[in-house]
């Protein structure tokens, strides 16, 4: 089988592998076009893993584009953060980032091209009454009185705008198009409007900035991007797209490819809404107990060194070296005073097993004033380690634990569900819906190996879950680890029954 036939396919593939074998195109390049005005999303991950897996996969180019054109919700910030984000992928893109801003002068001329066609016009309507102009999905919309302006008179006029002569609002450029189309976007689209606004790249050399559906297709070409993918709520503006490209003198003619979005449920999937999340600081952490120290009285010895295998059934993973102590830290959860038979953890007067160490069993506690307990003091089996108890008596239990003089400090991040709906965006108010307890800030420790813990690298905490370092906040001499995917705890199970 070769290795285009081991490919899963799906639609696109199967456009792109019919473009190749028709010669439309001989190789295949493709782009990720995110605007930087906030931090990126899972949803957007689909994309990039989309974009440039296709170009990995068809040996092309995937570019980086930022389709900067609004630039007062733009910064240099999250331009920065999409770069990184599409790294932490596993990702490279072609040559340089790519900015639509390096194509600003090339649109203004574009521009020209339609005006000296008759295929756009200055117009002064106000923005409320380009919209009341518009028309609805079920009447057609009325041509703007200034729609039938010379082509002389436009190209002044849309001179007037760059030079700085209408104040934010008042004209605009667009497309003379069809009025009466029944799709929305092509009733005249707005094609540049004035903007006095500082920009990240260009500085303030221009003061009008060409809209989306201008720039997006426009770029395209310029890039010779073969094959342009984005999400399915643009179907509709790939009329436009190609609106565009068809009325102006241009070498590439790229096509847009629709597919469907990534949704999640209990969360949200706007750049906008979670950059209020993190403004308005809507989520909050809490600090939940911390663990308990067990005193092993009856263990004699500063302590030993334990190779513990890395994973119980697969001998291949290989092995870690872990310290043992006389005092170790366990879960506040994995001891009790009195439980039933079903509880296989510490109970008091009874043992159970330290994972890849000892039988131990709970003698007695020690609490404090508020009658929290401090201190479990325990007992140990010497001849328990990587073995039964010789007596045949059966310890089923088994709890992980960690070296309390060993043992590193460290900052446990548990996330859960944002949200408490499935779809908090159809809320009235979405931030109503965030769950109180989808952060759980616990202090805790870990094992000494972790000091110097890669982010890139996932690890298992025993009965927790897969957890990383924070990319930012963890160092060797403050460790902070955040739980990527959680594990199920079937003892919870038992207890909601």
């Amino acid at each position: 089988m070769s290795e285009a036939e081991a490919r899963p396919s799906n639609f696109i593939r199967q456009i792109i592998d019919k473009d190749l074998a028709d010669g439309k195109h001989t190789s295949v390049h493709t782009r990720f076009p995110p605007e930087p005005n906030g931090y990126l999303h899972i949803g957007h991950a689909k994309s990039i893993c989309l974009n440039f897996g296709i170009a990995q996969d068809y040996q092309g180019q995937c570019n980086l584009r930022f389709d900067d054109t609004n630039p007062e919700k733009e910064d240099v910030e999250y331009v920065e953060s999409i770069k990184n984000d599409v790294s932490w992928l596993g990702f490279e893109w072609s040559g340089d980032v790519c900015y639509s801003s390096n194509y600003f002068d090339k649109l203004y001329e574009y521009a020209v091209e339609l005006i000296n066609k008759g295929l756009a016009y200055v117009d002064e309507l106000s923005p409320e009454q380009i919209r009341e102009y518009r028309g609805t999905l079920t009447a057609p919309g009325k041509p703007s009185p200034y729609r039938d302006r010379s082509v002389e008179e436009n190209l002044a006029l849309f001179e007037k705008m760059r030079d700085g002569g209408f104040e934010e609002g008042t004209a605009c450029l667009r497309a003379k198009i069809d009025m009466s189309s029944s799709f929305m976007v092509m009733r005249d689209p707005v094609l540049y409007r004035v903007r006095f606004a500082h920009h990240h790249q260009t500085g303030d050399k221009w003061c009008i900035y060409p809209m989306y559906d201008f720039t997006h297709c426009i770029s395209d070409a310029l890039e010779g991007i073969t094959h342009s993918l984005c999400t399915l709520e643009f179907q509709d503006n790939r009329r436009l797209y190609d609106w565009v490209l068809e009325n102006i003198t241009i070498d590439c003619q790229p096509h847009q490819y629709e597919f469907s979005r990534l949704n999640l449920e209990y969360t949200v999937m706007s750049k906008r809404k979670l950059n209020q999340l993190v403004t308005e600081k809507l989520v909050n952490g809490w600090d939940d107990p911390h663990p308990v120290k067990i005193v092993i009285e009856n263990y004699q010895g500063e302590g030993e060194t334990l190779s513990i295998a890395n994973h119980p059934n697969k001998p291949e993973m290989g092995t870690r070296e872990v310290p043992f102590t006389r005092e170790v830290w366990i879960e506040r959860e994995d001891f009790r005073e009195e439980a039933n038979k079903k509880y296989k953890r510490l109970v008091l007067g009874k043992e159970v097993r330290l994972r890849g160490a000892y039988v131990i069993k709970a003698e007695r506690i020690e609490k404090d004033e508020a009658g929290n307990i401090t201190t479990i003091f325990c007992s140990y089996d010497a001849d328990t380690l990587g073995k039964n108890p010789a007596d045949g008596r059966k310890v089923k239990g088994v709890i992980h634990w960690v070296s309390a003089d060993k043992g590193l400090p460290a900052e446990i991040r548990l996330y859960d569900r944002l949200f408490t709906v499935a779809n908090p965006a159809a809320a009235d108010n979405f931030a109503e819906t965030i769950n109180p307890e989808s952060l759980v800030v616990s202090k805790g420790f870990v094992e000494p190996s972790l000091a110097a813990a890669d982010a890139s690298q996932g690890y298992q905490f025993e009965r927790m879950g897969y957890f990383c370092a924070d990319i930012k906040d963890s160092s060797a001499e403050s460790l902070v680890f955040n739980r990527t995917v959680g594990l199920r705890d079937t003892w919870a199970k038992v207890e909601a029954k």
